[in-house]
């Protein structure tokens, strides 16, 4: 079982960090056979040649004492030999393989090619993921209208927004295009990631004598790159991977995840990839997701139908879990604990049957803005612009187009201003508005309507 860091807990305390999970002193508190590091070790010093013992620790991310028990049977068993070292210890051997521990090591690449930090007992992870729930975060109105200051909303829709992100549970949010859902669910991800705290993601996890790699670049920000963090000198390494008391370095500590897909988003994204050339597994999103935001923005519009798609999640939505299939069929159980976040500008009543819709806790509704909110979105994006306010232009705008039968969308103001700016940069003339410009610029974007 995850055992949390007293040291972490003191040293983080306030901060919205959940407990860390401590550093095993033991190879039975690592959670992983003997016969599992055995052939681990033999793939690392078969890949990367020779490795002094702390260099194997760090690379392993495993206390030495740990993975010193497996060294001293590889060692036994003829497959390592001791090609040097100085007088501090066994941490200081230099380990390289023998002809025997190569053959060995073959066998081990064989078997599977995963090359990297020791991943974390399955049990694990499932403790730590509820453990750092998104449930747990804390939002105030302040707090939140900090991350919503660049949007123009209504009370109403803004007050709706905060309980779905405290509630922790799916939100649907619907409307006509081009009026702010996809830049209202962004925010709310931004506020996740930056207000939410932190949370610990590991490397990977073993699940069904299956290795499962969660850590992703791509979507996990370490407090290193956010420059949270002062980046650790060899002796403080060395102390973390000597001592006792501190967080296991397998989990890496991340802001909140924000997963965002769009059409591309297809079932099999949805399951395990297997990756069949060196016989482990890499995540899903939504996995990938727990602890933070999975959006799925113009739901509806994705290479498989919307009907397939709720059938995937109903049950992860009413439960909180997910199962995983590996390729020899086993099946296994892993938290579905993030706040996920449907956008779509098509009817939902054309996407989804009353069953799911009672699944979405919340349901936020985008209209089309008022003029009095038109005016303030068409200001914001002029001073933006740095352009002058000229009230004939969206005179001109209402009288001309969304008085006549067409919709104003939240979006025109940007675009619609964008282009002004384009035609004066292209007649060499000082960026202004008039409400011939205006007219001009609408000519072109809305005329085909």
């Amino acid at each position: 079982m995850i055992r949390a860091s007293k040291q972490a807990g003191l040293e983080w305390e306030g901060t919205g960090l959940p407990e860390a999970p401590s550093a095993p002193d033991t190879l039975q508190e690592s959670g992983l056979p003997l016969g599992f590091l055995n052939d681990l070790i033999l793939r690392v010093l078969y890949t990367r040649g020779a490795m002094v013992g702390l260099d194997m620790a760090r690379f392993l991310c495993l206390p030495f004492k740990v993975i010193e028990e497996p060294l001293k049977f590889l060692k036994d068993e003829k497959c390592l030999e001791v090609t040097g070292g100085d007088l501090i210890g066994r941490v200081s051997y230099r380990f390289n393989l023998t002809d025997l521990g190569r053959k060995r090591s073959q066998d081990a690449m064989q078997m599977c090619g995963y090359v990297g930090p020791a991943p974390v007992p399955l049990e694990d992870y499932v403790e730590q993921a509820y453990r750092q729930a998104v449930t747990g975060i804390s939002v105030s109105p302040e707090g939140l209208r900090s991350h919503f200051s660049h949007l123009v909303l209504r009370d109403e829709l803004f007050n709706a927004i905060g309980p779905a992100i405290v509630s922790g549970k799916s939100v649907f949010i619907y409307g006509p295009p081009g009026n702010g859902k996809t830049a209202i669910a962004t925010a709310i991800g931004e506020f996740m990631t930056s207000a939410g705290g932190e949370v610990y993601v590991p490397y990977a996890f073993l699940a069904e004598n299956s290795i499962v790699t969660v850590y992703d670049q791509a979507i996990h920000r370490t407090t290193e790159e956010l420059g949270h963090d002062r980046v650790e000198d060899n002796e403080a390494t060395i102390k973390r991977l000597l001592n006792t008391g501190t967080v296991d370095p397998r989990w890496v500590r991340v802001r909140r995840p924000v997963v965002i897909t769009g059409g591309e988003l297809n079932l099999p994204m949805l399951d395990l990839r297997f990756v069949s050339e060196a016989n482990f597994y890499q995540a899903p999103l939504h996995i990938k997701a727990n602890g933070g935001v999975f959006l799925i923005d113009d739901f509806g519009r994705q290479l498989v139908s919307p009907k397939e798609l709720l059938n995937r999640w109903i049950l992860p939505l009413e439960s909180r879990h997910d199962y995983l299939t590996t390729a020899d069929g086993k099946k296994f159980e892993v938290p579905f604990e993030q706040l996920i976040i449907f956008s779509t500008n098509l009817d939902p009543r054309d996407l989804v049957d009353d069953a799911f819709l009672r699944r979405i806790r919340h349901k936020v509704e985008i209209l089309a803005p008022a003029r009095d909110v038109y005016e303030r979105i068409f200001t914001m994006n002029a001073k933006r612009l740095g352009m002058n306010l000229c009230a004939e232009a969206v005179d001109y705008l209402y009288d001309r187009y969304y008085n006549s039968g067409r919709s104003p969308r939240a979006s025109d103001c940007r675009d619609l201003l964008e282009i002004v700016q384009s035609i004066c940069r292209y007649r060499r003339q000082p960026v202004q508005l008039t409400r011939d410009l205006i007219a001009e610029a609408a000519t072109t974007f809305i005329s085909e309507f």
